[in-house]
């Protein structure tokens, strides 16, 4: 798939997220230069194995988790600092450099705490179970 000629190459999921584009950009990404994630939330994410050893990804980008990859958090990324700087913590004690290989959009959406309480406190959310 990719080759001299083949540039870019882009996962789009059809549908609500549980359709495997994950594990699909997975095995794409040891061979990318770039793996951009482009929309979604904290609530999203999946597990990677490589070797005996399991990673939790839900804000970055699994191509992280290959040497000399880099990776984007882009502008429709809804963004949990939280939970981005608990991944970052997590990888680097696993032995995962991050260090020039993340970057984030400036226009990426961010949770902050007091929309988390918001949310809680919410009838709405109470009724539909979020």
């Amino acid at each position: 798939m990719f080759d001299s000629t083949t540039r870019t190459v882009v996962v789009v999921g059809a549908q609500w997220g549980d359709e495997g584009k994950g594990k699909l950009v997975d095995v794409l990404a040891e061979r990318a230069d770039w793996v951009v994630r482009y929309q979604g939330g904290a609530n999203a994410g999946h597990t990677v194995h490589i070797g005996d050893t399991s990673f939790i990804l839900h804000q970055i980008p699994s191509g992280i988790l290959h040497p000399g990859v880099r990776c984007a958090i882009g502008n429709g990324v809804v963004l949990d600092p939280e939970t981005l700087f608990t991944e970052v913590d997590e990888l680097i004690a696993d032995g995962v450099d991050v260090e020039g290989r993340l970057y984030v959009s400036e226009r990426a959406h961010l949770v902050m705490p007091y929309h988390k309480l918001v949310d809680k406190a919410s009838a709405a959310s109470k009724a539909i179970g979020t």
